[in-house]
């Protein structure tokens, strides 16, 4: 019984571990990464669909991402969508693709993203710390339903404090990591 509430909360902080890595490949680092466009969506034949679904997206050089859309009519509506996606940069449509140049990063620009990336480690903290609340009321529910002994509950609160440290920590390495790639020149 225990052991399915530790496993619940390793899956579900892998879950959150996965997801702070997403979204720290929505942040610029030195040099582009085709993630940037990932959360853009385009209409395509009255659906919003991802772009990465409608063309191809390829990182031509360091500082060029370049988009190759499939039928030649969605030249406008991929334009369009990067221009209201608003990600720093303006799209170029050369009659076959969508380019965006992305300038060199500023200082600024690293100390900015670097900062983000913080903030999104807060938030996976916070995923972290309601993952222990939940796996804590069902300890609280074993003990309430008289399931197991009280050495076997407060082994069980210890368990899952432990578990939730050793994500905290792996948050923390994936954060400082990460500042470390946005912060080099």
């Amino acid at each position: 019984m225990l052991n399915e509430i530790y496993n619940n909360q390793k899956a579900l902080g892998d879950k959150a571990l996965e997801a702070l890595k997403r979204d720290f490949g929505t942040l610029r680092t030195g040099k582009v990464n085709i993630n940037i466009v990932d959360h853009i969506y385009v209409d395509y034949y009255g659906s919003q669909t991802p772009l990465n679904q409608v063309a191809t997206v390829l990182a031509t050089d360091a500082s060029t991402i370049s988009i190759t859309p499939w039928e030649k009519p969605m030249l406008k509506t991929i334009t369009a969508a990067i221009q209201a996606a608003n990600i720093g940069v303006n799209p170029n449509n050369d009659g076959e693709s969508v380019k965006l140049f992305f300038p060199p990063m500023t200082t600024e620009d690293r100390q900015k993203n670097a900062k983000e990336a913080k903030s999104m480690g807060e938030k996976a903290k916070v995923a972290i710390r309601n993952i222990r609340k939940d796996a804590n009321d069902e300890v609280k529910k074993i003990e309430k339903d008289k399931l197991a002994s009280e050495d076997e509950i407060k082994k069980g609160y210890d368990e899952v404090q432990k578990i939730t440290d050793a994500y905290i920590v792996k948050i923390d390495q994936a954060v400082k990591e990460k500042e470390a790639e946005l912060l080099k020149v």
